[in-house]
């Protein structure tokens, strides 16, 4: 078909060129018959030849109905065609013909009355092959059947992507009625959308052909503008039949039920990496302030922008709290963790402060009821509920709070304090999912938390009980200036065996003694406890040092499986001596003006309690100014040393310049007691005195 029609675009605006013809017209190849009043053929088209297979030198002047209609049709068609000439009524309907070649064809008719300019009368009949006719009918009524039934949204966008058409499925969706899309362009139908994403996607499907299948946007529409929506839309360039670009046609899934499914998967993915995370961080050790810090560390930034632990003060002290309605909540801080956010850090209170929150707070009702509390949209006159003071208020409001969020750290039955969380930054806010994923955490991290305060609790009472064995000794005693220092086991609640005394005797003798029994616990202490009392008494007696350990060493074999290591010296002034013997202990150090540390070479002996082990004494020679370094396993052992590394920094620390004994305690326990040593160390530091030398000193 070469025939051409007006230059026109697709907005009935004259264009600069030709446009190609529409190819429904071929698809049906009508054809085009002009009749005079007898019925006789003066005009007949291309498509009439090929239809009727008469050309038009073979049917112009001759009656149509010869050619066109079956003969035994003669008479009815004749008797139609009158009347239309008659009457100026049109008709239709479907006729055979017997085509030139002597084939059957069905034809569809269209028959109507002509006027030209001069007032002569013509018919005009339009033909087209019935089958084809039908076909389209068929394509049209499904096409229209789909679109108008169809629960996927559908619509047609022109060449501008301007709204053409809309089915009810669409206006459904967006909202809108029909007629408030045609004509329009999407950002005017649906201003909340990202419009410019799927123009863009449109303007690509014009230009290449290639559709675009299953783009997923998220967002809102009149049909429901409080909630967000999920759909999927496919883009399909339409042409006519001779390939002219029509526009393009939109469908639209709804699939806000998957969108929401799948958040809900990613958000309870989250929710337990986060979990697993926490697992891992939270409760590394049985130390309060980390356990709580470990927490607040977990939850910012994945929960919150500023996170706070908090218990209640009677908690931490041991004591069971309960809140009556108009009871203020003490509270101590234990943990802030913030990210950007130096106000709302500011307004926190500070680790290790005890603050009172009137039982108005928010943070009061949560640890009172055991329930967690939300405010997700938080207003200005809302933040006095939330501060510890005015002041505070106001740096949260600088900060830009505006969702808050309190869950109670419960463990045991027991509300301990409460997981207190705001955010800033993060522009959404606290929702169903981060109050669940808050209360896994608090409730995860509550157990940590009440594991750390019992221990705390349990060692401090240790300690009590250890530090009340151990003695309190005058700085000076006879010829001696005296430092010493007990380190705790770091990680145990358990009492240790370790000791040391120092014992005033007769005539300015002072006896100095460092000992550690074996293992851990109270039956270590109560050990300890009993050869510090026989120490002492002993002591008194003036016993030589090996006699004494002796005495010891059948008092420890008739205690319950008790082992133990001793040294014990008397110092004597007047002789410028110190005796010493060794019950299976590390050798003290001597420090000597002018010389290298060193070791004293001393038997060794066995621990105590082993029995019918001899000890033996040496007499060690001590001049003014010269120090003996006593102490236990703990201060040089470790896992990765061997012991002879250990003792050789050891004397490397004591060859320095000289110090005060107390500045000599404070560097050997920070240098050498190492922190993967789980044990307690005692340390003795003994110096000569001036006024302590007396002559006739000899070293035996």
């Amino acid at each position: 078909m070469t025939s051409a029609r007006s230059p026109v675009t697709d907005g009935d605006q004259p264009s600069g060129g030709p446009v190609r013809p529409s190819g429904l017209l071929d698809v049906l190849n009508v054809a085009s018959v002009v009749l005079d009043t007898q019925g006789r053929v003066v005009l007949w088209s291309p498509q009439a030849e090929e239809l009727f297979g008469y050309s038009a030198q073979e049917a112009l002047g001759r009656y149509a109905a010869h050619i066109m209609v079956h003969e035994k049709h003669l008479d009815l068609v004749v008797k139609l065609f009158a009347d239309v000439m008659e009457t100026g009524q049109s008709w239709a309907g479907a006729f055979p013909v017997r085509r030139k070649d002597g084939t059957t064809r069905l034809v569809e008719f269209r028959n109507m009355r002509l006027l030209d300019d001069r007032g002569d009368v013509y018919a005009l009949g339009l033909c087209a092959d019935r089958s084809t006719v039908r076909r389209l009918e068929r394509d049209v009524a499904l096409s229209t059947r789909m679109v108008t039934q169809s629960p996927i949204g559908l619509a047609v966008l022109d060449v501008d992507l301007r709204f053409v058409s809309v089915n009810p499925a669409l206006e459904r969706i967006n909202g809108l009625p029909a007629e408030e899309h045609l004509g329009r362009r999407l950002r005017e139908v649906l201003p909340d959308l990202d419009a410019d994403a799927m123009e863009s996607a449109a303007r690509r499907v014009l230009a290449t052909g290639l559709p675009v299948v299953d783009q997923a946007i998220v967002g809102r529409t009149p049909a429901d503008p409080r909630e967000d929506h999920a759909w999927t839309i496919s883009l399909y360039r339409l042409e006519d039949a001779v390939g002219n670009v029509l526009g393009v046609a939109a469908s639209v899934v709804d699939i806000t039920d998957q969108y929401q499914a799948s958040v809900e998967a990613e958000a309870a993915r989250r929710r337990l990496a986060v979990i697993a995370d926490a697992s891992a961080r939270i409760g590394t050790t049985l130390e309060l302030e980390r356990t709580a810090h470990e927490l607040a560390d977990v939850a910012v930034p994945e929960l919150a922008d500023i996170a706070a632990v908090d218990l209640l003060e009677a908690v931490v002290e041991g004591r069971r709290s309960s809140l009556g309605p108009a009871e203020a909540a003490v509270i101590r801080a234990l943990a802030v963790q913030a990210r950007d956010a130096p106000e709302a850090l500011r307004a926190a209170d500070p680790p290790g402060q005890i603050a009172r929150y009137g039982p108005d707070r928010l943070v009061t009702e949560c640890v009172r009821t055991g329930r967690p509390v939300m405010m997700a949209h938080v207003r200005p006159e809302n933040l006095p509920r939330i501060a510890r003071s005015a002041e505070a208020a106001e740096l949260l409001e600088a900060a830009g709070v505006h969702s808050y969020l309190a869950v109670p750290l419960i463990a045991r039955g027991e509300v301990l304090g409460a997981l207190d969380l705001k955010r800033t930054r993060n522009p959404l806010p606290f929702s169903r999912d981060d109050l669940l994923l808050a209360r896994e955490l608090a409730a995860r991290a509550a157990v940590q938390i009440d594991n750390a305060r019992w221990y705390q609790n349990a060692r401090n009472t240790a300690l009590t009980l250890q530090r009340s064995l151990l003695p309190s000794h005058p700085r000076l005693t006879g010829g001696l200036e005296v430092a010493s220092r007990y380190q705790p086991a770091g990680a145990t609640t358990e009492v240790g065996g370790d000791w040391f005394d120092v014992i005033e005797l007769d005539d300015g003798k002072t006896a100095l003694v460092v000992g550690d029994v074996m293992g851990s616990g109270i039956n270590a202490a109560a050990t300890m406890g009993r050869l510090r009392t026989a120490t002492n008494t002993l002591a008194s007696l003036d016993l030589d040092p090996a006699r004494l350990l002796e005495h010891l060493d059948k008092i420890t074999s008739g205690l319950d499986e008790a082992i133990a290591t001793c040294v014990y010296a008397v110092h004597d002034p007047r002789l410028g001596q110190c005796r010493i013997a060794n019950a299976g202990h590390l050798p003290p150090a001597r420090v000597r003006a002018g010389r290298a540390a060193e070791l004293l070479d001393l038997p060794t002996g066995a621990p105590l309690g082993v029995g019918g082990v001899a000890f033996s004494t040496t007499t060690v020679e001590v001049c003014p100014g010269d120090q003996l370094v006593f102490y236990t396993d703990g201060l040089v052992e470790t896992r990765r040393h061997s012991l002879d590394e250990r003792l050789a920094m050891l004397l490397t620390l004591l060859d320095g310049p000289q110090r005060p004994l107390e500045e000599i305690c404070d560097l050997l326990l920070r240098t050498l007691h190492h922190p993967d040593n789980h044990d307690d160390v005692a340390l003795l530091v003994a110096r000569v005195r001036q006024e302590g030398r007396f002559a006739g000193s000899r070293e035996g």
